[in-house]
C-alpha cells in the first residue's frame, strides 16, 4: 500500500503567535504553536514544518528559544524556515533538535548556502521552498530579491537540487489559504524536473487534493495549513488531522 507523508505547516509571526494567511496576506490568529504541536502529537502527524513569515523581511534571527521548545515537544520530525542566511544559523538550528531547515529566498540568492549545509549535515537536512505566483506570462518564482533572480520555478528547483537540496517544497502563493486545491500542473512540471521528493503546499481542502498531488502530479508528500487549523464554512479554529481510517482509504485509492 502506497504511503506518503502528510505534513501540517504552521506559520508564526513576529509575536511568536500561530497565524494563517490567504495568498500570503490577511492574517488570522489561530493560537499558540506549542499547543498546536501537542495536538498534532496526539493525532499522529507524520512531520511538521514551522515557518516564521516575518523573520527574513524584518532582518532578524530565528526565534531559537521557540524553535527549541517546539522541537523538544514534538514527537515527529520538525523542519523550520525563516530568517536563515548563514551556515552558523543552520548549525545552531539543527542543534535545537530540528531534522531539517527550509530555505527559500536565501537558497535562490545564495545557492552556496544550500551546498555548504548539504556538505556539513547531509542533503536530507536541506529543504528548498519554491514560492510560485501565476501571472499573465505563466508561473514565476517569488523571492525577496526584488526581481533580481530570473529563473522559472523548474529552473530554480533544478538549481537547488544541483546545490544539494534533498527535498523541494512547491508553494502556490495564489492558492495559499483559499481551499481551491493544489496547482497540479505546476507540481507535475516541477516533479518531472528533479529527482528528489517534491512536497505540495498551498490550497489543499480535502483528501482528494492529497490524492491528486501524489497520483496526478507525482509528489512524494503533501503539506497544508488551513485544512488542518480551520473547520467549517465559518472557518472556526479547530486543529485536525486525517484519521487512520481516512488515511487507509486514501492509500487504497492510490493502490487501485
Amino acid at each position: 500500500m502506497r504511503r506518503f507523508r502528510i505534513i501540517p505547516t504552521l506559520l508564526i509571526d513576529s509575536a511568536a503567535g500561530l497565524v494563517k494567511t490567504v495568498k500570503f496576506g490577511n492574517r488570522t490568529y489561530v493560537g499558540d504553536p506549542i499547543n498546536a504541536v501537542r495536538i498534532f502529537n496526539e493525532k499522529g502527524a507524520d512531520e511538521l514544518i514551522l515557518l516564521d513569515i516575518d523573520a527574513t523581511r524584518e532582518g532578524r534571527e530565528p526565534n531559537y528559544a521557540l524553535i527549541e521548545d517546539v522541537a523538544s515537544e514534538a514527537f515527529m520530525p520538525v523542519g523550520y524556515g525563516g530568517g536563515i542566511s548563514r551556515p552558523a544559523q543552520i548549525q545552531r538550528l539543527l542543534r535545537c533538535g530540528l531534522e531539517k531547515v527550509v530555505l527559500s529566498t536565501a537558497a535562490h540568492e545564495n545557492p552556496e548556502l544550500v551546498r555548504e549545509t548539504a556538505r556539513q549535515s547531509g542533503a536530507q537536512s536541506v529543504v528548498v521552498c519554491i514560492d510560485v505566483k501565476r501571472g499573465m506570462f505563466g508561473p514565476s518564482l517569488v523571492t525577496g530579491s526584488k526581481g533580481k533572480i530570473k529563473l522559472s520555478p523548474e529552473q530554480a528547483a533544478r538549481r537547488a537540487v544541483e546545490a544539494g537540496a534533498g527535498e523541494i517544497i512547491v508553494q502556490s502563493v495564489d492558492r495559499d489559504g483559499t481551499f481551491r486545491g493544489y496547482d497540479v500542473p505546476l507540481l507535475a512540471s516541477i516533479a518531472r524536473s528533479v529527482a528528489v521528493p517534491v512536497i505540495a503546499l498551498g490550497g489543499a481542502r480535502d483528501l482528494d487534493d492529497f490524492h491528486a498531488a501524489v497520483a496526478d502530479a507525482g509528489c512524494s508528500a503533501v503539506a497544508a495549513g488551513s485544512m488542518f487549523v480551520f473547520h467549517g464554512a465559518a472557518r472556526g479554529v479547530l486543529i485536525s488531522y486525517p484519521s487512520e481510517s481516512e488515511l487507509e482509504g486514501l492509500y487504497k485509492r492510490l493502490a487501485a
